[in-house]
């Protein structure tokens, strides 16, 4: 029997500069008393911003701020909070960890959640997942939700803000999704909610790396001066939306395995997920034997938004065979969607491709 093809994602999407300032307008569907957990730093911007719009709809909102970690306890902090104060749904406005906290927290509450992203520097916001960790800030598990989020709201001028290296690395996440989509649409590989990948969860895939590869480099600058532009709208749209979706219905392949693997090396802890992801994606582009064409186009995005190319730009401070080999391992385990691949991969295979990628880089990046 052929398993299902799905294309899942948010009921709205919502993007555009001000719309934490018209907050109330767009969550007043969903009940009269909202809890809104929020990054501490961003929370008396909150307050003050969606203030009047919130009273104008008749919306009352219960402000907490986020502890820091996505965890069980910090979980159970909001749902007391929830119900103490006879809320109806939840509002989550700041980075992953924060977005996660809210997204567990309703579901837990069986309400809706209305999300508000302050970074673009992952696809999270849009998907049906929360990683929850330990309050020590281990991992812990993923907690897959029967649903996305009922309403994204990307406001451009908020997002315009934030440091030029979280926008990079929102980027360098997008630009893997649609070879990983590719990838998996061909085999008919597993997707990220167990089920096959649609036709059109392969377009929008696509349509994520056309925008990256047309519009991100204009869109650095924007961020360089806090400005609001098409070019800064459209790679918004893309790294949020479209990556989101194009991954969450597309699915995965080696890019984002080889990512995995790389946590366990030490000197690239203080590398960011779409860095790393990048890396990962030359990896998987070398060991599927891509063009030097589509190879050099992908390096050039990576080139012109500024992120790091090599192992070393990335943090490490010497290569050690045995901890990469290590990472070929951690890449290849049971269960990675590097099994998404068009052929059986091994460890060697996938060490040898790192060593090559690197150098590949080097090379561009000399040059």
């Amino acid at each position: 029997m052929s398993v299902v093809k799905s294309i899942t994602s948010p009921m709205k999407f919502l993007i555009q500069a001000g719309l934490l300032s018209d907050l109330g307008k767009y969550v007043k569907q969903y009940g009269d008393y909202a809890l809104v957990i929020s990054d501490p730093f961003i929370a008396p911007c909150v307050e003050k911003e969606a203030a009047a719009s919130f009273a104008d709809n008749g919306v009352k909102p219960v402000f907490t701020t986020f502890g820091g970690e996505c965890s069980d306890d910090e979980i159970n902090l909001h749902k007391a909070e929830f119900d103490k104060n006879g809320c109806k749904f939840v509002i989550g406005i700041g980075g992953g960890k924060t977005l996660d906290t809210a997204k567990a927290t309703a579901y837990y509450k069986d309400v809706p959640v209305v999300i508000v992203p302050t970074l673009a520097s992952t696809d999270a916001p849009c998907t049906a997942l929360a990683v929850i960790y330990n309050s020590d800030g281990s991992f812990n598990r993923y907690l897959f939700l029967p649903n996305n989020p009922n309403a994204v709201l990307a406001d451009t001028k908020l997002l315009a803000s934030e440091p030029a290296r979280f926008f990079a690395a929102g980027v360098g996440d997008g630009l893997a999704t649609y070879f990983e989509a590719r990838t998996c649409y061909a085999t008919s590989g597993i997707n990220l909610v167990l089920m096959q990948p649609s036709l059109s969860g392969l377009g929008i895939a696509k349509m994520c790396y056309e925008t990256i590869r047309d519009y991100a480099a204009q869109a650095m600058h924007a961020v360089a001066t806090k400005s609001v532009t098409p070019a800064l709208e459209r790679t918004i749209e893309a790294t949020i939306y479209m990556s989101g979706v194009g991954a969450e219905s597309g699915g995965l392949a080696a890019a984002h395995a080889i990512h995995n693997g790389m946590t366990a090396v030490h000197d690239l802890h203080g590398a960011m997920h779409g860095e790393k992801v990048a890396f990962g994606l030359v990896t998987q582009l070398v060991m599927e034997g891509a063009s030097t064409e589509e190879l050099e186009e992908v390096i050039g995005i990576i080139k012109a938004v500024g992120l790091p190319l090599t192992l070393a730009d990335l943090g490490l401070k010497e290569f050690k065979e045995e901890e990469w080999r290590k990472v070929a391992e951690l890449s290849c385990a049971e269960g990675e969607t590097i099994h998404n691949e068009p052929f059986k991969v091994t460890p060697d295979m996938v060490y040898d491709a790192i060593v090559a990628a690197d150098k590949l880089l080097q090379q561009y990046k000399d040059a």
